[in-house]
């Protein structure tokens, strides 16, 4: 396996209209997930992924399960429970700026993932496990799975991976910032904001925010700045990566996961840091040219399109 990863995925109903959802009448379905969405991006491109979770044993636990499985992932570990709900969000649209979203998953299946429920030989056979801030938002359980998982990568030299994704809808920025820095020190790759720089580091400056989590331990620092593309370091240098123009964007809700399965995919076939980048670039813009968290994830012939890397013949 190339990459391992886990995590809550969601059902998703996104409205068909702009404007507070009072007024919206209809919603389409689909799955949302950082961590699925990181998979199904990285299977899209050619990769052998997992991902596992726990599900309600319901039709939206089936549901999620066979639309990750149907991008190409390993979902053999999901475990269903019994008696616990899937979770599910909605977004809701305005022109011109991002969406709101609005959870329903407190006490959900996901939130009841235990350590001990962990299949450590899946963790160890993996190339690189990915993990996110929002699984340890979820449930005192769930942040202890996380490190679990953290310490049999590190044990089994298995790189970690790690993109911050605070969500303060699911606790508090006091509570957040010791965890995400303990999880930082313990990361070998890992994806900050700005915001999230600027959060757990106090700096603002994309170098800064990097030479600080290479200080802490980090190996590889990708400091995503969205339409000015990313800001990468390793021990040795830093360097910008410029973002590929968009003429009409349509959901932002997603980039940053396919930024982090591009700039993966780019790490697994060792291509330099620049060309990481590039790819991390491509995936996260083509994510925001489709309405959805992964529909606009491209395969491995889409990216190098997209980037310039090759010409296609589209009749």
């Amino acid at each position: 396996m190339d990459v391992v990863t886990f995590g809550e995925s969601m059902v998703l109903f996104g409205p068909d209209s702009s404007g507070p959802l009072r007024y919206v009448q209809n919603f389409n379905k689909s799955i949302a997930g950082a961590e699925s969405n990181v998979s199904i991006a990285l299977a899209k491109l050619g990769h052998k992924v997992g991902w596992f979770s726990k599900l309600g044993d319901d039709e939206f636990g089936r549901y999620i399960q066979s639309t990750i499985r149907g991008e190409g992932v390993d979902v053999s570990r999901v475990i269903f429970e019994p008696g616990k709900n899937t979770g599910i969000l909605f977004k809701e649209r305005f022109m011109h700026s991002n969406p709101n979203v609005y959870y329903y998953r407190k006490g959900s299946a996901a939130s009841d993932l235990k350590a001990e429920e962990l299949d450590e030989s899946y963790i160890k056979d993996a190339k690189i496990l990915h993990i996110t801030g929002i699984t340890p938002a979820l449930s005192e359980s769930c942040r202890k799975t996380l490190f679990k998982a953290i310490e049999v990568a590190k044990a089994n030299k298995v790189l970690v991976s790690f993109d911050p994704n605070i969500r303060l809808k699911l606790w508090t920025k006091e509570e957040a910032i010791p965890v995400m820095l303990e999880i930082a020190k313990l990361s070998d790759i890992i994806f900050p904001g700005i915001d999230e720089g600027e959060m757990l580091l106090g700096f603002t400056k994309p170098n800064d925010i990097a030479d600080s989590f290479i200080k802490m331990g980090c190996s590889v620092v990708a400091v995503k700045l969205g339409e000015e593309g990313c800001y990468i370091a390793d021990k040795d240098r830093g360097l910008y990566v410029n973002a590929y123009k968009l003429e009409n964007p349509q959901d932002t809700v997603g980039a940053g996961d396919g930024f982090a399965a591009g700039f993966l995919s780019g790490m697994l076939k060792k291509l330099d840091l620049k060309e990481c980048g590039e790819y991390a670039n491509g995936v996260g813009a083509m994510a925001v040219l489709v309405k959805g968290d992964m529909e606009g994830y491209p395969n491995y012939e889409q990216l190098m399109a997209f980037i310039g890397e090759k010409k296609t013949i589209s009749r």
